[in-house]
């Protein structure tokens, strides 16, 4: 399945307790070329608390020593919960909701890249984070949901900004924020069509194998790149 990876290559998903991230590691366990396959969420063990530094740090520590990994892919994020739904109006925003967003799309993020960066293979590797279509700027023409695409857009930014720093010590590896398009999971089940009942998006195992396609098509030039689960390159 991932051909430009070394035989026998490492994978870590984070957030693999979810939809996509569970396909995910559905479909690496199946690889032949695919050795060990690492699951991470907060029941696992180790744990891991994407909200929480104290959390990831722990867990990259636990890890080191499984390391160097090829593929490591972070699944996790959030758009509602049962107290919030995406903002439509100014009038909707609230701190509460907008920090627990950051929290989760950004933040956790940032501090991932921070402390699983070291357990990168030196050479061909692939770091992936399921970003969002509508964090683009520039594609953005129908406004609302300003804390999730704003969570996304910084997302995006951090994701190419480390880039650029560790193509310094690891020149073959690629850095990515992808975007998954609309599957059917429990983030889009609230906007599944109302009469039917029927889901919006398509299978999260049709999802998962398109995501690691175009990983495994993206080359060191790519490092830092923001692209959809289709190989289209996005706009910031």
């Amino acid at each position: 399945m991932m051909q430009s990876l070394v035989q026998g290559y490492k994978a870590c998903v984070i957030g693999a307790s979810g939809g996509i991230g569970n396909a995910i590691a559905e479909q690496l366990r199946i690889d032949p070329a695919c050795e060990q396959v690492v699951c991470l969420h907060r029941n696992s063990i180790p744990a891991i608390d994407v909200g929480d530094e104290q959390s990831v740090a722990q867990c990259a520590e636990q890890l080191r020593a499984m390391g160097p990994f090829q593929l490591i892919i972070v699944a996790s994020g959030i758009l509602h919960t049962p107290e919030f739904m995406p903002e439509k109006k100014l009038s909707d925003l609230n701190l509460q909701q907008m920090h627990q967003t950051f929290l989760v799309n950004t933040f956790g993020p940032a501090f991932v890249l921070r402390y699983f960066v070291p357990m990168l293979d030196k050479e061909r590797s692939l770091f992936a984070f399921l970003s969002a279509k509508v964090g683009s700027i520039g594609d953005n023409r129908l406004g609302g949901w300003y804390s999730y695409r704003a969570s996304k857009a910084a997302l995006n930014m951090l994701i190419k900004t480390a880039a650029i720093e560790i193509k310094r010590t690891h020149p073959q590896a690629v850095l990515a924020a992808v975007h998954p398009g609309t599957v059917d999971s429990k983030l889009s089940q609230p906007f599944s069509k109302k009469s039917t009942g029927a889901p919006i998006g398509r299978p999260a195992v049709l999802a998962a194998q398109e995501i690691l396609n175009v990983l495994d098509s993206l080359k060191a030039d790519d490092s830092g790149l923001f692209v959809a689960y289709n190989g289209e390159r996005l706009p910031w």
